[in-house]
């Protein structure tokens, strides 16, 4: 029988049993690499810590707040534009939209004078807004709770004042945020629209001047935003503690103008009835100090709200953009050129007749049949008849005149700070044909606009000196700083002794008998001229006129020059009646408002005709210059 006593000892698991046939150093190994791998892993957590904690630490703090800030924009306040005493035309006011974060509204505690609570949440919210905002108040308690689905931002109302905002911010409704944003407004309306004009958008989507000042001086009127970052939570709500950070707005710079605003109201009002009573297409004027070259106003008829340019109106200025051609008002720059040149004189004596053929077979026609006689040179122009002003013109060569038209400011801009300027139409002396060397001489065959009507007219009142147009008066830095308006250098057309001599002929055109007698204002010598030309119709024909006037006051002491254009008036359409009555409406309040005196000389008056010329000589009625020594009845 076999022995059991012998007890047989367990097997342990293999990777308990020692592998014999492996060194006895292995395992050590292992553990060798198992530590260096574990201070490997240690040492790259080190180093990913060291990056994210120090290398990296502000540029990861900095996109944690970016996750939990939000930013507002502190919107500039756009530079004001200003009439010459300082009255506002145009000014940025301070507005608001108001929204809610439907996420916090709901947190909010309504409590009486006691501290008792009285509401919580949207009800509560809606009962006190309500009435502000004009939303009923079950629809309001609606948009305020949001439904399921919340928004962090819906508008409540929009464009409100800053008085109701701050109403509804006292409040402190969690959740009811202001967005702040600059409303422009004119105060006077219409009145200098198209001196001002309006803000929009551009082609590109860029927010800015469209039209006028607001266009050509908006680098200067356009401030620089500003803007205030704060933390929020995850809700919306701002953190008190958090960090805040505040770019304060540079406002932009005011506009101060030369425009008198009171001026402008006269002539818009002066010019609109004009318009409408003739039932022409359209108006334009410009009143200038002599001297300076200031604008005092500039009107347009038909022009548009400011605060909604959309509205209707031309968004342009006439004045400045639509050449016409003068008319007779032209005529000025033919007798100023042959004043100074020494050709003729105010007492110089030429045939008139109805019609008169040129050695160049060129046949001219007055507007109207008359008897042939024999008239000075002031009785030419009293009486504006073509066929005695081309034999005037007649004795400057062609070169010499068209200077003279360059040097009076045809063809080339006025210098005045509004977009899109026209510089008129005026073709070189080398092109005229046989009939256009005539026809320039009595404003036709060229285009001017209503503001280089102007500036003739100024520069004769001023001597013979041409100063450029300006608008701007000065610009008005946001520290108060004042920026003047340089003008270039005044420049010589004609001599002292010319100019005094035209603005002596140019009074007779008030006298009766003459052209503007419509111009005349009571008290004051006038010195002035009047104009119409046909224009083009659109359908082939010349059926359209220009009635234009160009006129100054007082003529003995020169302060005020007024141009006038009214295109294509029902009827005649002549500048005698559509354009001169302006002048003399405007003219007659200017000279009150502006606190000039009363003429203290009697109207200039020269003879008209070879007959009077022979018969005041003859008893001693003349002075030295050739004009009657006393006023006279015509």
């Amino acid at each position: 029988m076999a022995d059991v006593s012998t007890t047989s000892r367990p097997r342990l698991p293999s990777f308990f049993r020692r592998d014999r046939t492996r060194p006895s150093g292995s395992l050590t190994s292992r553990l060798r690499v198992i530590v260096i791998l574990f201070a490997v892993s240690i040492a790259l957590l080190g180093l990913r810590l060291i990056d994210l904690q120090v290398v990296r630490a502000d540029t990861l703090s900095e996109t944690a707040i970016q996750f939990r800030s939000r930013t507002y924009t502190i919107p500039a306040e756009r530079g004001q534009i200003l009439d010459a005493n300082g009255n506002v035309l145009a000014v940025s006011r301070e507005r608001y939209n108001v929204a809610v974060n439907q996420n916090l509204v709901e947190s909010y505690v309504r409590r009486d004078e006691d501290g008792t609570i009285v509401g919580r949440g949207a009800p509560a919210a809606a009962n006190v807004l309500s009435p502000i905002l004009g939303i009923d108040e079950a629809r309001l308690a609606g948009i305020l709770h949001g439904g399921e689905t919340k928004r962090s931002w819906v508008y409540l109302v929009k464009d409100v004042s800053p008085e109701v905002w701050r109403q509804i911010n006292s409040y402190g409704i969690p959740g009811i945020e202001p967005e702040q944003f600059m409303r422009r407004e004119y105060p006077n309306g219409r009145v200098g629209a198209s001196i001002l004009g309006f803000l929009g958008e551009d082609g590109e989507g860029e927010h800015g001047g469209q039209a006028g000042i607001e266009r050509s001086m908006d680098e200067h009127l356009t401030g620089v935003d500003g803007s205030l970052t704060v933390e929020i939570s995850r809700s919306g709500a701002v953190i008190p503690t958090g960090r805040t950070i505040e770019k304060p707005a540079e406002h932009g710079a005011s506009v101060s103008l030369t425009v008198d605003v009171d001026l402008q109201f006269a002539l818009d009002e002066a010019l609109e009835r004009s318009v409408a009573e003739q039932g022409a297409e359209w108006g334009s004027a410009i009143a200038i100090e002599v001297g300076t070259g200031r604008v005092l106003a500039l009107s347009d008829t038909h022009t548009f709200d400011p605060e909604n340019p959309g509205s209707g109106g031309s968004v342009g200025s006439r004045a400045i953009q639509s050449p016409v051609e003068p008319g007779s008002s032209g005529k000025l720059m033919t007798f100023a050129s042959a004043i100074d040149q020494g050709q003729v004189s105010a007492t110089s004596v030429f045939p008139t007749a109805s019609t008169l053929t040129m050695p160049n077979g060129e046949t001219i026609r007055d507007n109207e049949p008359h008897a042939a006689e024999n008239l000075t040179v002031a009785g030419i122009l009293a009486k504006s008849y073509n066929t005695g002003l081309i034999q005037i013109g007649d004795t400057v060569p062609d070169e010499v005149r068209f200077e003279y038209m360059q040097a009076f400011g045809l063809g080339q801009r006025t210098g005045i700070e509004l977009p899109a300027e026209s510089p008129g139409i005026l073709a070189d002396y080398t092109t005229w044909g046989p009939r256009e060397r005539y026809t320039t001489m009595f404003g036709q065959a060229y285009a001017l606009t209503t503001a280089q009507l102007g500036q003739m007219t100024a520069t004769i009142a001023n001597g013979g000196v041409r100063t450029d147009l300006h608008i701007v008066d000065s610009i008005i830095l946001p520290d108060g700083t004042v920026e003047p308006t340089i003008v270039d250098e005044p420049v010589r057309v004609v001599e002292e002794e010319t100019a005094q001599e035209m603005l002596g002929i140019m009074q007779a055109v008030t006298e009766n008998g003459s052209t503007g007698y419509y111009a005349r204002i009571d008290g004051y010598n006038v010195a002035g001229k009047t104009g119409t030309a046909q224009m083009p119709d659109g359908s082939g024909g010349l059926s359209h006129r220009v009635g234009t006037f160009a006129g100054v006051v007082p003529a003995d002491d020169p302060q005020i020059a007024v141009a006038v254009v009214v295109y294509n008036g029902q009827g005649p359409g002549y500048g005698s009646e559509t354009a001169a009555p302006v002048f003399g409406e405007f003219g007659a309040f200017a000279v009150r408002h502006l606190g000039i005196p009363p003429s203290p000389v009697p109207l200039v008056q020269y003879p008209w005709s070879e007959i009077e010329l022979q018969q005041a000589a003859a008893g001693g009625l003349l002075s030295e210059n050739g004009s009657y020594r006393e006023s006279v009845d015509r």
